[in-house]
């Protein structure tokens, strides 16, 4: 009796066929999205490059995005006029504020998150927690307060009432013990003082090198936040040669319904005030970014 083999056919495939994304989550769809908000981010920079090549007769008939009638040299040539040049005396005062002030304020943050991490002493968690409830109060709610104190010591009206409330940012206190907890190993700070070093000199010549990232971060934060500081100027300064950019290109904003030829003097001199901020975003970004990793890599 011969017995045929009959030959076994595979099962059918019975999983469901993958489904296909949705259209929004498309690559094209995603690429798009980011075209757009990178165009929108970017149209008042691009709005303020054309609009500083206008005169006045542009800027108020609406041909500020127009390729035509070309003045940027002559709206630079009264912006370096008109007041006697006050404006670059507001710019260097802009450069003083933000520049000292924010560089004394990256070490001061530095410090203090370098002694909350390195030291243990009584209340210091209640203290770290105090300096978080700094972060959560509005600058503007300070404003007041730091006026009346700034008129005790006599200071109102001068460089100190702008500079020296400056020196003080809870957030980077905050930001500095954590660059501090994953940039320095104790084993690090435990060897220097095997070595007889100092704790001046441990911070100073070690551990302030190796948060160097942290630092630079602090400082970019401050020196933006410095920069564009508006309603502390205004509260502390009535002398417009004090002034910082922001508050002058303030004032003259507000004459120009008075004097419209102060428009094209507006719009020049904010393209000229953003760029301390575009150069030293440039220069730094290598730490910057750097920095803004702390702690992701053990």
């Amino acid at each position: 009796m011969s017995s045929t083999l009959t030959p076994v056919r595979p099962a059918a495939d019975t999983a469901a066929p993958p489904r296909r994304r949705p259209w929004t989550l498309s690559k094209t769809a995603v690429n798009g999205a980011l075209v757009l908000a990178t165009l929108y981010t970017l149209l008042p920079l691009g709005w303020l490059l054309t609009a500083s090549a206008k005169n006045t007769a542009d800027l108020i008939g609406g041909r500020s995005l127009g390729a035509g009638n070309f003045h940027l040299g002559q709206n630079l040539h009264d912006l370096a006029t008109t007041g006697d040049g006050i404006y670059f005396r507001w710019y260097l005062n802009s450069l003083l504020y933000a520049g000292i002030g924010a560089l004394l304020c990256a070490l001061i943050c530095v410090g203090a998150g370098y002694a909350f991490h390195v030291y243990g002493f009584p209340g210091k968690e209640k203290l770290f927690g105090v300096v978080l409830l700094g972060v959560l109060v509005p600058t503007t709610a300070l404003a007041l307060p730091m006026y009346l104190l700034a008129s005790q010591l006599h200071i109102v009206n001068t460089y100190w009432a702008v500079l020296l409330p400056s020196l003080v940012n809870p957030f980077g206190v905050y930001l500095a013990r954590v660059f501090c907890a994953g940039y320095l190993p104790g084993e690090t700070l435990e060897a220097a003082r095997m070595d007889g070093a100092s704790e001046l000199r441990i911070f100073w010549s070690i551990g302030l090198k190796m948060v160097m990232p942290g630092f630079v971060t602090i400082f970019l934060f401050q020196f933006t936040a410095i920069w564009n500081n508006f309603f502390l100027p205004l509260v502390m300064l009535s002398d417009n040669r004090l002034f910082p950019v922001s508050l002058g290109l303030y004032t003259w904003n507000a004459q120009t319904h008075a004097f419209p030829e102060y428009y094209p003097l507006v719009v020049t001199g904010s393209l000229l005030a953003i760029l301390p901020l575009v150069i030293a975003f440039v220069l730094l970004q290598r730490h910057w970014k750097a920095g803004m990793t702390a702690g992701s890599v053990k």
